[in-house]
């Protein structure tokens, strides 16, 4: 790696640390899920607040079921496009960095399982909601934070980036 990729490393270490923190709590928790509960049923934890076991083979709210080849591509342009425009959005405030960077954990996340299980695996369950996982909070979160980021603030000028 040449001395910009290493700088740019030393500059977001804060960020790769956390990123990396998250898509292992996404990861063991997808495992938990598998061997836990997928062959004991949803755990109930409070009246809203369940643990519940489902193989997500589409999109968010059901969308786009048994796609999921259509479906790495979309995940594959995302990470692209996060990539390739994060001097960019970098230039709207650390918090939108964080927001990039937790959508690009969360991308990670739920593309892994598409390649290695066929779907992703879901199991937080509000019971009013759909069922979704750490890297779909990652993807949300950092979506609305990137949001309101590109709303409410102006990009720093290109001489302070």
């Amino acid at each position: 790696m040449g001395k910009q990729a290493w700088a740019w490393i030393r500059n977001h270490k804060t960020l790769l640390g956390v990123a990396a923190v998250l898509l292992l709590i996404d990861r063991l928790s997808k495992v938990w899920a598998l061997l836990y509960l997928a062959d004991n049923g949803p755990v109930v934890l409070a009246k809203y607040f369940w643990l519940n076991y489902v193989e997500n083979t589409g999109a968010a709210f059901g969308m786009f079921q048994n796609a999921n080849a259509l479906l790495i591509v979309v995940m594959l342009l995302v990470i692209g496009y996060v990539i390739y425009s994060w001097k960019e959005l970098s230039r709207y405030g650390a918090l939108a960095t964080w927001a990039a960077g937790l959508i690009l954990t969360g991308a990670l996340g739920n593309l892994y399982d598409r390649f290695t299980l066929g779907y992703v695996v879901d199991f937080i369950d509000w019971r009013v909601w759909p069922v979704f996982n750490v890297a779909d909070a990652c993807i949300t979160v950092g979506a609305v934070l990137l949001g309101i980021c590109l709303v409410r603030r102006r990009p720093v000028s290109k001489e302070n980036a």
